[in-house]
Parts: C-alpha cells; structure tokens; sequence
C-alpha cells in the first residue's frame, strides 16, 4: 500500500515517531499501538459532556442512558472508519477531503470544522473556570481569562514527544475515572433502575434537546479529524499483513478508551439522576449547582473530586482540541502557523463569548451556553460523518481494506439518524423565530438553512456526480519542477544592520561571503537614544557622537581592506528605519543578525528580524549570533 502522491504528512512533527515494525510479542506489541484512542476519548468526556449529562441525569433520571449507549456504539464505528482512513490510506479526514472535493466546498467544510473547534473550546474554557472557581473560590471571569496560559502547557507538551503526551493525557483521564467511581460508589444506584434506562424513549421535546447535546458531546466533528491523523503516528509495516495488525490493535485501543469514555458520562449521569432527580431537585441543571448540592448527600469529600475530575477533563480536552485544530487547518488549507499563534487564536475565539456571557447576562448563564456548545458540535457531525464514509468505502483508494456492505449500512444508519434528529431540532428551534420572529432573522435562518442543505446534499451524491478521481483541489505543495538552469543571483549593493557589539565582526564576514569584487557595503546602524527617539538626525547628544564615530571606524576599516564600504545611521524606531535606510539606498540584499531571544525577550526588546523581513522585498539574510 505504498503511496507515492503521499504529499505531506499529517502532524509532520510526530509522524511515525513511534516505531512498531521493531521485534516485540505480546503486550509489548500491543502497547506500542495503545495511545491515539485515549487523545480522542478526552474528548468525549469533556466539561460539555458534563452540562449535557447533568441536565439529562437530574431532569429525566435515568431514561436516557440510552442515548449515551447508542452515542458510545456511534463513536466506536466511526473512531474505527477514521482510525482505517488514516492506517489504509496515510490521509487524516481533512487532508482527504481536500485531495476530493472542489476549493469553494472545501473551504465551506473547513470553516465548519472550525466552527466545530470553536464550540469544543468554549466547552473546555468554560468547564476549566467552572472547575477553578469551585476549588479555589476564584471569579469565573478570572478564571476564563486564566485558560488562555495552558497554551504554554501544549508546547511543552509537544517537546517531550507522542508517548509523553500521551502518558500525561491517559492520566488526566485516570484522574477523571477514579473520581467518579468513588462518587457512584457513595451514591450507591439502584441496578435495576439504571438497567431500565437503557430502554431507547423520549419524554418530550424537552428530552430530545437535551438527547441531542448528548450526541453532539459524544461523537465529535473533530475526533475524526484528530483520530485519523494520530493513527498515523505509528510506523508500520507497509504489507497486508501490517495494516490488519494495526487495524486490529487501532480496534481494541479505541474499545477500551471509548468505553471508559461511555462510563465516565454514564456515571455523571447516574450520579445527577440518583442524587438529584430522585430527591426531587430535578432543576439541577447546572455544574456549579451540583457542586453546592453533593455534600448534602454525598458528603464534604464528594465536591472536592468533582472539581478535580472537572478540571482534569478540561485541560485534557484543551490539548486534544488544539490537535485536532492544527489538523484542520493544516489539511484543508496547507496554512501552517506558529503553534503558539493557532492556540491563542483558537483560545480567543472560546474566551471571548464566554467573557460576553459572564459580563452581560452573569455566571449563571454558563451552562447554558455549555450546551449550547454541544448543540452546534452536533450540527457538524453530517458533514465531517458522510465523506468519512464515502473514503473508506471506495475500493480504488482504499483497496482490500474498504469497508464490507454491512458496514456500510450501518454507518450510513447512524448518519441518518444524527441528520435526522439534527433537522427536527432544528425546525423545532426555529419554528418561535419564524412564527413571531423578525424579518430579517427569518431571512437569514432560511438562507442558512438552504446553503447547510445544499452543502450537505452535495458531499452526499459527490461519488455519484464525479465517477472518475478528483485532481487535488487545495494543493499542499505544486508538482515538482525539472531544474532547466540556474541563474546566480550578484548583489551589488548588501546593506549590514549593525548593533555595535562583538557581533559585528561576524555580521561583516558573513555579509563580504555573499558579495564580489564590485559590491558595495552599506553599514547601518539605530541610534536608540531618547534624544535620538526624540529629535531624529537633529539630536546631538553623547551616543549620537559616538555611534556617529563608531561608524567612520568601520567604514574606515573595511575601505582599508579594500572593500568598497558606506554608512548610514537611523534614528525613530529601529525597524522602519532599517527598512528605510535599505530601500533609499536601493540595497539588493541584508544580512541581519539574530540573537535567539526567548518569546519574553522578543515582547520585551522587540522583534526585529521577522518585522524587517516582511517589510522588505529583497533577501534577507539572517545570522544567529
């Protein structure tokens, strides 16, 4: 199953950084597999999870477990069809869809992926603030504000390596595990009542909402993306025979993950149920009020495990989510970002609707808004879900490892169901807004709807409208040119950004390599003194004097050497008068140098480099000193 068009890796960092073709038997060979399915489970037991199975819990008992086991089977399948997309064919869902689909449809799904990790985010923002605030009494808005440092936390993460991370993701989710088996332990529920729950019923339409964000918390858009991309961490054996092995043990890692996912929610659920619903405060909807009501009784160790589960659930999730939004942009668009930039931009996206919330309507509004959150990651599902299908079922890409008919079927079943239930809630929804709505919200709910329709039945019939194999719609990288000849570049005039230290003796040896005979050096140096700040080239203060005479000495020197050499001094702000200096005197080239200053550093002092070189149009050539 070699594949030649293999473009670029998916998470290029740690792809296939973890060899399993090495001579292990047993459990060795086992546990070289087991880790991508606990990443994508977090996900499933994340802080919006916990709204949703409150809700559910302590305002209809235990009548819907159901749906939670029926969203456990869904997740199963699917995490299974992503982690085989991912083995088979080396393609995260992303990077398929885009090899598949045309720009503008790409683009649609792109946007809802991210729209689908903006939801996740706020879900683990909010859960993360909840947490804090019910441990340590910190104001949720601090605590909001405060979500944003775990993007440090992630980059470190991703320093130590797959297995570290993973190791630190699987005991977070111990963690969350252990609190709630003690909880369910002093609960004590009665089996049998529990046992009826698995019987599939809605009560009203109440339920079904709440049914809904159940589903949309469990099966998410964006653990297709992240499952098919981590599967692809391991280095296989390419035969037949290495794929089934990994496909199987991809089986039982994501078996064992996901049904310690379903126990968790279950047993969140059946705490509410049993604690609340039967004591007949069934309006416990909220975290925040479970939390004040359990030492009532559970006892006063009961909200202290609650808070850490919380907390330890939110910040497995925030790195999982991160993931899982660098797969998404990185596939659907080739944008690859500053890990720290995509973290913040994702991290803003959640903090600033939940800040809106908590200012303008108060703290009590949250959970609310959690699920909320659950509700829109549902509405994603059909269009992450259907073209999963279609890949791993088509024989040409997939050859012998295409999914069976009966597979098929059933994942087809299950798309079914969620796009139906997603549609009646919907129509549910929307029918106050278009009975007594204005008119413009009922135009922009009917456009919505029609381009959400549209899409959707698009990505549906797509392998029937096109037989033959779509060219690569968002190319990562253009087809490799034949070099026919090479044109050597001579600069006639290289501009050297000095600073006035040791380091220029370095600047200049670097700068004369790139020069000839003919070339003319242009030294320039930012007087950054507070006169200079002040008056520009009128100051005349002690440091414009001596970097004036600075200057004279280094032109000097290099003219007795035989270069041909001038200088220049700036004034104002160091990098537009780098950039001014260079352009005025049509310099062909800069050779500036770089100090390797940490990100403190660089927010203290400045970054130069980057901020000069996107200024300039001509080469920038940067020395680390």
């Amino acid at each position: 199953m070699n594949d030649p068009n293999h473009l670029h890796a998916s998470l290029s960092e740690v792809h296939e950084s973890i060899d399993t073709t090495k001579r292990k038997i047993g459990w060795r060979k086992i546990f070289s597999f087991l880790g991508p399915a606990y990443l994508v489970s977090v996900g499933y037991m994340d802080p919006g999870n916990w709204a949703t199975d409150l809700a559910g819990g302590s305002k209809f008992g235990y009548t819907l477990i159901w749906v939670l086991l029926m969203s456990n089977l869904m997740a199963l399948l699917l995490q299974g069809l992503s982690a085989r997309l991912g083995i088979v064919r080396r393609r995260d869902l992303a990077q398929a869809n885009r090899e598949t689909y045309p720009k503008q449809v790409n683009i649609a799904l792109w946007l809802l992926a991210e729209i689908a990790i903006a939801a996740c985010d706020l879900a683990e923002v909010l859960g993360m603030a909840i947490g804090l605030q019910l441990l340590t009494g910190l104001p949720l808005i601090w605590g909001v504000s405060l979500t944003v440092l775990d993007t440090f936390l992630l980059l470190y993460l991703q320093k130590l390596g797959m297995r570290k991370m993973e190791a630190f993701i699987i005991t977070l989710v111990g963690i969350v595990a252990i609190a709630f088996l003690i909880e369910i332990i002093m609960a004590k529920p009665a089996a049998a009542e529990v046992a009826r729950g698995l019987i599939p019923h809605f009560t009203n339409e109440e339920a079904l909402y709440i049914a809904i964000g159940i589903i949309g918390a469990t099966v998410m858009p964006h653990n297709l993306y992240l499952h098919s991309a981590l599967v692809q961490t391991r280095k296989i054996e390419r035969r037949t025979e290495g794929i089934k092995q990994a496909l199987r043990f991809n089986r039982i890692d994501s078996t064992i993950a996901l049904n310690i996912a379903f126990l968790v929610n279950a047993a969140i659920l059946v705490l509410a149920a049993t604690v609340f619903f039967k004591t007949g405060n069934s309006n416990v909807a909220e975290i925040k009020e479970a939390h004040r009501l359990l030492p009532g009784f559970l006892g006063n160790a009961a909200p202290v495990l609650f808070a850490i589960a919380l907390i330890a659930a939110g910040q497995s999730s925030t790195v999982t989510g991160t993931l899982a939004g660098q797969i998404i942009m990185e596939g659907y668009l080739s944008l690859r970002i500053n890990p720290m930039l995509r973290r913040l931009i994702t991290r803003l996206l959640a903090i600033v609707p939940a800040l809106l919330v908590i200012i303008i309507k108060g703290e009590n509004n949250v959970d609310a808004l959690l699920v909320l959150s659950q509700v829109i990651l549902s509405l994603q599902l059909g269009f992450a879900i259907i073209p999963l299908i279609h890949f791993v079922s088509d024989k040409k890409t997939m050859g012998s490892f295409a999914i069976k008919p009966l597979t098929q079927m059933t994942a087809w079943v299950i798309a079914a169901i969620l796009i139906y239930l997603n549609i009646k809630m919907l129509v549910n929804e929307s029918a106050d807004v278009f009975i007594s709505g204005h008119w413009l919200m009922k135009i922009i709910l009917s456009v919505l709807g029609l381009l959400f329709s549209g899409l959707l039945a698009y990505i549906i019939l797509h392998p029937f409208i096109t037989r033959h194999q779509s060219s690569v719609s968002i190319q990562m990288h253009p087809n490799a040119n034949i070099i026919k000849q090479l044109e050597i570049p001579s600069f006639n005039k290289i501009a050297v950004a000095l600073d006035y230290s040791a380091n220029d003796e370095k600047l200049l040896a670097y700068a004369i390599g790139q020069g000839r005979d003919n070339t003319n050096y242009l030294l320039i140096h930012v007087v950054e003194s507070a006169a200079a700040k002040l008056f520009g080239n009128e100051s005349d203060d002690f440091e414009t004097r001596k970097d004036a005479e600075q200057m004279e000495h280094y032109v000097l020197q290099l003219k007795q050497r035989g270069f041909d050499a001038e200088g220049k001094l700036g004034f104002h702000s160091r990098v537009k008068e780098i950039v001014r200096m260079v352009n005025e005197n049509n310099a062909d080239m800069l050779v500036i140098g770089a100090h390797g200053h940490t990100a403190l550093k660089d927010f203290i002092y400045g970054e130069t480099v980057n901020a000069v070189r996107h200024e300039l149009k001509i080469p920038v050539l940067v020395v680390n000193l």
